[in-house]
């Protein structure tokens, strides 16, 4: 059971030295019933302290990890139930199942186009995180095939899916050094598996089919196996009762009831009559709150919609997605092409740019640092002004990108022109329009400006 603040206060040397980094060492012990400091930054702290507030000390979600070769992605660890409390940390990954029935064309293009998909976004780079491979056959040489094949044609972690542990030890034994995550423990092979667990040193998944009550009862019985890495299946697969039962997993975690401190697999495609059910219900679980999710349904469509998604709910919403300041390209830009300027709100950039490509007019992009601030919000706190921008455009050399020295201001911000000009004596300042889908519009009418 976890401690309150007053009940770790007690344990503490009640000195207030300041080493921790508080006040005070009831300022320390609030830190810590929240999960949200280390005792060891306490340097006075006793032995017998430290063992009763180990409980304290504790995440009240494990962190697990999936290993392939030196490819390894983590899941769990989360501190909240809604991320504005604080942030939510290691973004669920998104697997793509494949089973051992398929032809060897099907799983290799399956395998190819899943492990090829990449698409740059906001400064970062969307990819999937890897495959579920399933036991469709129930023959164990068919899966431990499968999962060889899988395994060298990609380096991305792998989920291992057999209920029978014969299978579960044949697919292991042709994985080498990785650690994939063995999916399931149930009641009636939860000893077999977690013997494999520990032999093969693999996060395990306990998977209910009564209830919250049978999972916990599997996933005391696993740790208590010695089975550290966990990671719960509730055994639900509909909109509704995979939110209620998500949901109560993760309240109880965080009030740290031990048997539920671990990390959550859902599957939406299991509760889904079509795919674009499938993609509902994956959205729900991204965001209520399942920390590993295994998609049957695979397009560029698809993915792009659930890493977005996925990038917005694990953005720390206390500091805004940011790019670095500098010119960016559209396009092939030459010395005759656009050149407009935005702030390095990441949101604000792929508006202008999503749109400045849709014109089909390679441009420039000049981003102005201010803080990850939107157009109207920096240039009301100050942060984008005339003198900014003038500094911007010199410090990028911007006047060695473009012949005509023509830069377009958002339409939002037209009352910096006079003074802009004033700091670029040499710049023709142009105002641009108001929103982000005008700009089409725009390089049509001032076409002469970059074709003269």
């Amino acid at each position: 059971m976890a401690l309150t603040g007053i009940q770790i206060y007690k344990l503490l040397p009640k000195t207030n030295c300041k080493e921790c980094g508080y006040p005070t060492c009831m300022a320390f012990a609030m830190k810590l019933a929240a999960g949200q400091e280390d005792l060891s930054k306490c340097p006075y702290a006793s032995d017998e302290a430290k063992e009763k507030l180990s409980a304290a000390a504790k995440p009240p979600m494990r962190a697990v990890t999936i290993v392939t070769n030196d490819h390894q992605l983590t899941t769990g660890a989360e501190l909240v139930m809604y991320r504005h409390q604080k942030k939510f940390f290691n973004p669920a990954p998104l697997m793509v199942r494949v089973k051992d029935t398929a032809s060897a064309d099907d799983l290799n293009e399956t395998v190819e186009e899943v492990g090829n998909y990449s698409v740059d976004r906001v400064g970062m780079t969307f990819t999937l995180d890897g495959f579920a491979v399933q036991n469709d056959s129930g023959d164990a040489s068919t899966f431990a095939s499968c999962v060889e094949s899988v395994k060298s044609k990609t380096d991305m972690p792998l989920t291992l899916i057999a209920t029978d542990p014969n299978s579960m030890s044949a697919a292991l034994e042709k994985v080498g050094d990785s650690r994939p995550l063995i999916y399931a423990a149930t009641k009636d092979n939860i000893d077999q598996m977690g013997q494999l667990a520990k032999k093969y040193s693999c996060p395990m998944v306990v998977k209910s089919s009564d209830g919250l009550d049978e999972l916990a009862e599997l996933s005391e019985k696993a740790s208590g196996a010695g089975v550290e890495d966990i990671i719960l299946d509730p055994g639900d697969r509909d909109l509704h009762n995979s939110l209620v039962s998500f949901t109560q997993v993760r309240r109880l975690a965080l009030r740290k009831f031990e048997p539920f401190g671990y990390p959550i697999i859902s599957f939406p495609g299991e509760g889904a009559s079509s795919v674009e059910e499938e993609v509902n219900l994956a959205a729900q679980h991204i965001a209520k709150y399942a920390n590993v999710i295994v998609m049957d349904s695979f397009s560029p469509a698809i993915a792009y919609n659930l890493l977005t998604l996925r990038l917005n709910v694990y953005t720390d919403p206390q500091a805004p997605i940011q790019l670095q300041s500098g010119i960016y390209q559209v396009g092939s830009p030459d010395e005759k092409s656009p050149l407009c300027i935005t702030t390095n709100y990441a949101l604000s950039y792929f508006a202008i740019s999503g749109e400045v490509e849709a014109t089909g007019r390679p441009s420039w992009i000049l981003v102005v640092d201010t803080e990850g601030l939107s157009v109207l919000t920096a240039w009301s706190a100050g942060k984008f002004d005339a003198d900014g921008i003038a500094a911007h455009i010199k410090q990028f050399d911007a006047a060695d990108k473009v012949n005509h020295n023509s830069l377009i201001l958002p339409g939002g911000v037209a009352i910096l022109k006079g003074e802009t000009e004033e700091n670029l004596p040499d710049w023709k300042i142009l105002v641009g329009p108001r929103e982000a889908p005008g700009i089409g519009g725009y390089f049509r009418q001032n076409a002469q400006i970059w074709e003269g």
